[in-house]
């Protein structure tokens, strides 16, 4: 009874191995994956891959070169671009100023990126199922145009606008401060994904030096993938209790994703949606009225075309204020929709938004007195032949001191022309510089805020400023994610477009103890590991095995390849003169109809 037991026993492992051992050849999944790769739909099309052989020939060997390295730069432009997205309004209104026309640009280009990468990941996905089932390469030649196609957009879009806008890449290194942690860990998934792949090419290879190059480089990368947490750097990631209150809010130029910017009815939505403080441009008219107005011309933000045609080009600041006050400012909102938000407005809104006018540095300064709001503001200093060009800074303090009930505690003061005078006249106005400036010399001006592009953002020089009383604002922040790293910064203000969307924000995006991080970082890489050298042992052994059922080693000279059809598959075997190989049918693979 036992002995038939431990028979029975040994048989059921024998089975076991015996399934182990045999490769299964899906053959709806290859015809699908052939057919959709290289055009190739026939079932005597399909290349099986023998022990010994390459998976490829040269022309597609450097094809699927091609390939890796165009889904390594779609995905880098992918991401650089989406995580320009705070930028995008910017980058519309450039080419608006370029072209004369406004098309929202920068979505076009996010879907054209996507779509490009969506192709590109579809053809990998394809080539490396293909070599997961032992099949040869074979890419059709209208994949290989659109792989050039690809590449060529990709790199020409990354040259144009690292010349155009450059900033843009600091953006990027920003960005990482906030991914990196999730960016390593979906990079480790994926080379733990494409160990099964790479093991199995890996044993079948004949070639030591074939197998040198792959084995070395999947553990280039594998090991500089576990090991870039060394070199991360993020605020986000410090010690429970550290993370100070959020950045108060100052919405930019109101709040444009909700109404026509720089209009009444913008600041109003901004103080709605929370805003702490509001900020603006001024422009001093040619009657000596300051008002609100960004560009040099009125030609983006009114219908100066459809009143004065003739004077479309013309500085905004050689209008006088009844000819200002005859244009409309909020209809571009609506027919232009720069945010893609105009959808989210209720009717009464659009109507509202449809009838604003040009709004006074007066209004604006009522409003933000009846709200008790913070202001700054960039102030424009008129073209030459205006009468107001050497008196553009006493004209708009006469209306914050005369015309206006604001405080001058609330004026967060920036131009830095007359500073000495404006302290002179006015020592309650709260003295703000636009550049990083050395400490002694903030210090020496009564700088207590510094108001800086996000670019600019550093926890470190946050802490230096703030250890000598001065404040930092940072803009233009639209993104949660850079929120996220101006709170964890430290950072005390920003200045944003969408006030009503930071300030739902509750926490950070990312926050984390670096006990917490550490542990996340090494069971990661541990998991990996572990799990890739099980898969590369499993390849090894079952090599092993399929070389021994054989009686032996498959090379050319033991024996050739047969193929016979049996009632449940058709099974590889190999022709030998040793009587054993005769015998035992090989197991290396096993077709599924």
């Amino acid at each position: 009874m036992a002995s038939t037991l431990s028979q029975l026993k040994f048989g059921g492992l024998r089975g076991l191995r015996a399934k182990l051992l045999r490769r299964y050849e899906h053959k709806p999944l290859v015809s699908c994956l052939v057919g959709l790769y290289g055009c190739r739909w026939r079932r005597y099309e399909r290349s099986f891959t023998q022990p010994g052989e390459c998976c490829c020939n040269k022309v597609e060997g450097v094809s699927f070169v091609l390939l890796l390295v165009a889904f390594c730069l779609t995905l880098v432009f992918l991401y650089f671009w989406g995580q320009a997205k705070n930028d995008y309004n910017d980058f519309d209104w450039f080419n608006f100023g370029i072209l004369g026309f406004w098309f929202p640009w920068s979505v076009v280009l996010l879907v054209i990126a996507a779509g490009f990468f969506t192709y590109i990941t579809v053809l990998m996905l394809l080539a490396v199922c293909l070599l997961s089932e032992g099949q040869k390469l074979y890419l059709h030649w209208s994949h290989k145009i659109g792989i050039l196609v690809s590449l060529t957009f990709s790199i020409v879009a990354t040259a144009v606008l690292s010349d155009l806008w450059s900033k843009e890449w600091k953006t990027l290194l920003l960005s990482f401060q906030i991914t990196a942690p999730y960016l390593h860990v979906g990079g480790v998934l994926l080379m733990t994904a494409l160990a099964w792949t790479i093991a199995l090419h890996f044993f079948r290879m004949n070639s030591r030096v074939r197998q040198g190059l792959i084995l070395g480089f999947y553990l280039s990368v594998l090991s500089a993938l576990y090991l870039v947490p060394l070199g991360l750097y993020s605020p986000c990631i410090k010690e429970d209790g550290t993370l100070g209150p959020a950045p108060a809010l100052l919405g930019h130029r109101g709040a444009p994703m909700l109404a026509p910017e720089n209009t009444l009815m913008s600041f109003e939505k901004a103080v709605e949606a929370g805003s702490e403080g509001l900020e603006t441009d001024v422009t001093i008219s040619f009657d000596g009225v300051p008002f609100l107005m960004h560009d040099q011309t009125l030609k983006r933000t009114t219908n100066v075309q459809e009143v004065f045609p003739n004077r479309t080009d013309h500085p905004a600041a050689m209008f006088t204020w009844s000819e200002l006050e005859s244009l409309n400012a909020g209809a571009w909102f609506l027919s232009h929709d720069p945010f893609g938000t105009v959808g989210s407005l209720g009717a009464d809104d659009r109507l509202r938004a449809e009838k604003q006018p040009v709004c006074s540095l007066h209004d604006f300064l009522q409003l933000a007195a009846r709200k008790d709001k913070l202001v700054i503001f960039d102030l424009y200093r008129p073209p030459r032949g205006h009468p107001y060009r050497d008196t553009w800074i006493q004209r708009t303090l006469e209306v914050i001191h005369n015309e206006s009930s604001i405080l001058s505690s609330q004026v967060l003061w920036l131009p830095s022309d007359l500073r000495a005078l404006v302290q002179e006249m006015d020592p309650e106005l709260q003295q703000t510089s636009g550049s990083r400036l050395p400490l002694e010399e903030l210090q020496s001006n009564n700088i207590i805020k510094l108001n800086l592009h996000y670019s600019s953002m550093s926890a470190q020089l946050v802490r230096e400023y703030a250890a000598v009383n001065i404040s930092t604002n940072l803009y233009v922040i639209s993104q949660p994610w850079l929120f996220s790293l101006a709170w964890c910064s430290g950072v005390q203000s920003v200045t944003t477009n969408a006030p009503q969307i930071l300030r739902s924000m509750k926490s950070p995006l990312l926050v984390m103890s670096p006990d917490e991080y550490n542990l996340m970082w090494i069971l990661t890489d541990v998991v990996s590991l572990v799990l890739i050298l099980f898969i590369f042992f499993f390849h090894w052994w079952r090599e092993r095995g399929l070389a021994f059922c054989t009686g032996g080693k498959i090379t050319p000279d033991n024996g050739t390849y047969s193929k016979f059809k049996t009632e449940l598959s058709d099974i590889w075997s190999v022709s030998s003169t040793h009587s054993q190989a005769e015998r035992t049918p090989n197991l290396a693979t096993v077709s599924e109809h």
